[in-house]
């Protein structure tokens, strides 16, 4: 059976649009849905895809009930879909050093177990083939090192710390910033790509058709470092990386949040499928220059935020037009549908993509 997410993905994208949305909103799946979310979270997410079918959210392998947000306990550190955070992504990682001289001593080959930090992707990177039978364990044994055809987009990896995410979150934001013209760092630089060195050639042996490498590379301002700085520690790195996956016969689609728009061509040239970000990148503009690139993320939650149907109703149309112009384009709302839009908001997009999402 064709899925037409890879077929989108792959810049063959069929009649219909399909979706990539990041949803972590239990009112509006209640809501949607007509089933307490709470009550029966595998039942809910399920009925939602019967009522959207282009829509492929994410759904519970449990219909076990879960704890409803206000009967837990933890309300200090945010919330995150049904649940409250029970830390803050960086709260042990920025003060694990007490001064700039202690982070420019940091090595992270010499520390490369990170599975007690609190950070995405805590694991052990002190030997490549540990990675490699880590990571095998998401897929299917009988599958071996081949993936069965139809099953491409099911078979897809990806890495949260692509190379810039690593120094951001094990120092710190504001740590990081300081840091990172200081000759002493370009050392770390390099130790965290040794790491990432035996990330990328462990995905590259997995049964994967693709792989989503993931860094917030930029703000939704545009850049936290100068061209020149990632021209120099970033994107050579991922040329490297990546080409591990390419020579494996992985297809490549990035994923960053923010305005990337300076960056693209940087992105675009190491010969990716295409990328998938937030409102602030200009999308049309990619799909003009590139032909049926893979493109995600063009939808904007302060329109679903403010819940003027007209308004919701004007984005689901620009979003159909630029999809006109890529057959690699999915809509997505890129900076999220969290717990707190509006659920008529969310159903009225929904319901709309289903009217006019076509191309």
């Amino acid at each position: 059976m064709v899925d037409l997410r890879y077929e989108t993905l792959m810049g063959r994208g069929p009649k219909r649009i399909v979706h990539w949305e990041h949803f972590s909103n239990p009112d509006a799946a209640t809501y949607i849905a007509g089933i307490d979310y709470y009550e029966h979270p595998r039942s809910c997410m399920q009925k939602i895809n019967e009522m959207y079918p282009f829509l492929y959210l994410g759904i519970p392998k449990s219909d076990s009930p879960l704890p409803r947000i206000e009967e837990q306990q933890d309300k200090g550190k945010g919330r995150w879909g049904d649940s409250y955070r029970d830390e803050w992504q960086q709260q042990e990682a920025s003060h694990n050093f007490k001064s700039i001289e202690d982070m420019l001593k940091f090595s992270p080959l010499e520390n490369a177990d990170f599975s007690s930090w609190h950070i995405p992707e805590a694991a052990d990177y002190r030997d490549e083939e540990t990675i490699y039978l880590r990571l095998r364990k998401g897929f299917p044994a009988e599958w071996g090192d081949r993936v069965p055809e139809g099953s491409e987009w099911l078979a897809g990896a990806g890495f949260y710390n692509t190379m810039f995410m690593w120094p951001l979150l094990v120092f710190g934001y504001e740590n990081f910033l300081s840091i990172c013209l200081e000759p002493e760092f370009e050392r770390i630089m390099e130790e965290f790509a040794e790491i990432n060195r035996r990330v990328f050639r462990a995905i590259a042996r997995l049964p994967v058709a693709w792989v989503c490498p993931h860094d917030d590379i930029v703000t939704s301002a545009g850049p936290l470092c100068s061209p020149a700085w990632m021209r120099k520690q970033i994107f050579p790195r991922y040329e490297e990386f990546w080409g591990f996956l390419k020579g494996a016969g992985k297809n490549v689609a990035f994923m960053t949040d923010g305005c990337a728009n300076i960056f693209i061509d940087d992105i675009m040239k190491l010969g990716v499928r295409g990328i998938i970000s937030e409102p602030y990148t200009d999308y049309r503009a990619i799909a003009k220059k590139y032909k049926d690139c893979f493109l995600a993320g063009e939808g904007d939650v302060r329109v679903l935020m403010r819940n003027n149907p007209e308004e919701i109703r004007k984005m689901v149309l620009s979003m159909v037009e630029t999809a006109k112009m890529s057959a690699g384009y999915m809509m997505c709302i890129g900076n999220h549908i969290p717990f707190n839009v509006p659920p008529s908001a969310v159903k009225l997009y929904f319901d709309l993509s289903g009217d006019m999402g076509y191309r």
